[in-house]
């Protein structure tokens, strides 16, 4: 189980997470109403895909002795009425045959990230009584 918590105080929008010893902030921009000072949320929901499929494709190329010397990730989240639809670039680096290219294509499509957005997700929310 993975435990994250967020808060918000009195600067607007900004929100601090902690998380597994680490904390790391949420904003909006300037333009909704934020300060601009870190990631938005669609980022960093697009920033844990573009991760999670960077560190699987580098583990991955590192246990089979593949030249994998780089991976770059690029992505886009377009919301409509008809859903959600995310685009994911990637650009891999060194000298790997196309064999290999594409079972890096297929592993990147199995990494942990890209399951759980991939699946019916359910969301279950309550309030806490302090």
């Amino acid at each position: 189980m993975t435990l994250i918590t967020s808060h918000i105080g009195a600067t607007p929008y900004l929100v601090t997470h902690q998380g597994g010893g680490n904390t790391w902030l949420a904003d909006e921009p300037e333009d909704a109403g934020g300060g601009g000072s870190a990631p938005a949320p669609y980022e960093l929901l697009l920033s844990s895909l573009g991760a999670c499929t960077s560190i699987t494709l580098k583990m991955y190329a590192a246990r089979k002795g593949w030249p994998l010397t780089e991976v770059d990730v690029t992505l886009t989240l377009e919301t409509t009425e008809s859903g959600t639809q995310i685009e994911r670039k990637i650009v891999l680096h060194g000298a790997l045959n196309d064999e290999q290219r594409e079972r890096l294509l297929q592993v990147a499509n199995a990494c942990p990230v890209h399951k759980v957005l991939s699946r019916p997700i359910a969301i279950r929310s309550g309030l806490a009584v302090l």
